[in-house]
């Protein structure tokens, strides 16, 4: 099976312009992204509608791929840049792993999980998952603030692996039980927004239009799950560190130096 990994990275960003090239550690952001990426699939390339962006991966020696600037979310720039690239190098690939661009401290192990699951032939769309309270080796104890934060969304996962539904809301509901219980109650799962398609998978779902839970949620992959499609939820046990805002970079910083 061959993968194809897409770093979609955009300059302009509301709460910090220019985030893929703010330095961190002395290299870029793109750049710490792109080689963490590379540690385990070698096709690597970085889709941007920003020429400054293209340079400076070209300048370090990566692959990149301009792309509209007209694009409503990542996926839709993926595909278009999966498209340029296979029509550039006459390649064809069976999995698309997309990885964000705002990433720099992305695990390969994260990359692995996300591959192990198109061992499963039923898989279309992979995507990982993290026990609330749980990062790397140790367990730390998820907190009811942990697991009602929106802006951690939550999934509810099949017996077999497969996402049976994602939410900013707690699910489940723990009934008969108090909500300070609830973390300590059920194995609550984080989502963390990696994912991976099958090519034909990617093409698909990028022509679909905005679906009514998609819209209620503020959730893209709820789109695919209400067309039908499968998305196995590989399980990690290292957390992401994105950087969002220039306060986020600074604890970046910090988090780099304290690795050395």
């Amino acid at each position: 099976m061959k993968f194809l990994t897409v770093i979609p990275a955009r300059y302009a960003s509301t709460r910090f312009p220019g985030k893929p090239l703010a330095m961190l550690g002395g290299k870029p952001v793109i750049q710490r992204v792109y080689e963490q990426a590379r540690q385990l699939t070698s096709e690597v390339y970085v889709a941007t509608d920003d020429s400054r962006i293209y340079d400076t991966v070209t300048s370090f020696g990566g692959k990149a791929v301009m792309t509209s600037p007209h694009h409503k979310s990542g996926t839709d720039r993926i595909e278009e840049a999966v498209r340029k690239i296979q029509d550039a190098t006459h390649a064809e690939y069976d999995v698309i792993i997309n990885i964000q661009g705002d990433e720099p401290f992305i695990q390969p192990a994260q990359i692995k999980a996300l591959i192990d699951c198109f061992d499963d032939e039923r898989t279309e769309i992979a995507t990982l998952g993290i026990r609330f309270g749980r990062q790397g080796e140790t367990d730390g104890t998820a907190t009811l603030h942990d697991i009602q934060n929106s802006n951690s969304p939550k999934i509810a996962v099949s017996r077999q692996g497969f996402a049976l539904y994602f939410s900013r809301s707690v699910i489940p509901f723990c009934r008969g039980v108090e909500q300070e219980r609830w973390p300590e109650t059920f194995p609550y799962l984080k989502h963390i927004g990696m994912y991976a398609y099958r090519r034909q998978v990617l093409g698909e779902v990028t022509a679909l239009p905005q679906s009514p839970l998609e819209k209620a949620e503020s959730l893209e992959q709820l789109r695919w799950l209400e067309n039908g499609y499968k998305i196995k939820v590989g399980i990690t046990t290292s957390e992401t560190i994105g950087i969002d805002t220039p306060e986020d970079l600074e604890k970046a910083e910090r988090f780099l130096a304290n690795t050395k």
